[in-house]
């Protein structure tokens, strides 16, 4: 047995304005918290940048190898906005390094957070380089990346 809906021109009408006064108010709603977050984020405001150093360790032929990193291993930030990179040590006992091109340098300490504060001036990729690890002898090399856009 089936069941037949009659609708009247005035029913079908009610139903499209509620239609439409719902999706305004959800589109409404939506703009105005797109709008508070915009206005919450100031181009002012550092962006926090965090790696921490690792290391990893293996045995070939009975011989012990070391390997240090630094994790992630890439890091993004945009050009002309203030960035502070956290770099925490969690393996090594001191990793001084040098970020090229940005003639920014520091020392990781075990244990430790260095902060490092910069505003890249240009666009491009900076090696974040460990000068204790520069080679495979040192176990490395041990090198990041800063990536600018």
């Amino acid at each position: 047995m089936s069941k037949i809906v009659i609708l009247n021109r005035k029913k079908i009408q009610l139903y499209a304005v509620i239609a439409a006064v719902v999706i305004l108010a959800g589109a409404y709603i939506g703009w105005q918290q797109t709008k508070t977050t915009a206005a919450n984020v100031s181009s002012d405001a550092p962006q926090v940048l965090q790696m921490v150093t690792g290391e990893f360790t293996a045995m070939l032929d009975g011989k012990k190898i070391e390997s240090y990193q630094f994790a992630p291993s890439s890091v993004y930030a945009k050009k002309g906005q203030p960035v502070e990179l956290r770099i925490s040590g969690v393996n090594g006992q001191s990793h001084p390094f040098v970020i090229e091109g940005q003639g920014i340098k520091g020392t990781i300490n075990k244990g430790k957070t260095t902060v490092v504060r910069f505003t890249p001036k240009e666009a491009g990729v900076f090696a974040i380089v460990c000068q204790t690890h520069a080679d495979p002898k040192d176990g490395g090399p041990m090198v990041g990346y800063l990536i600018v856009d």
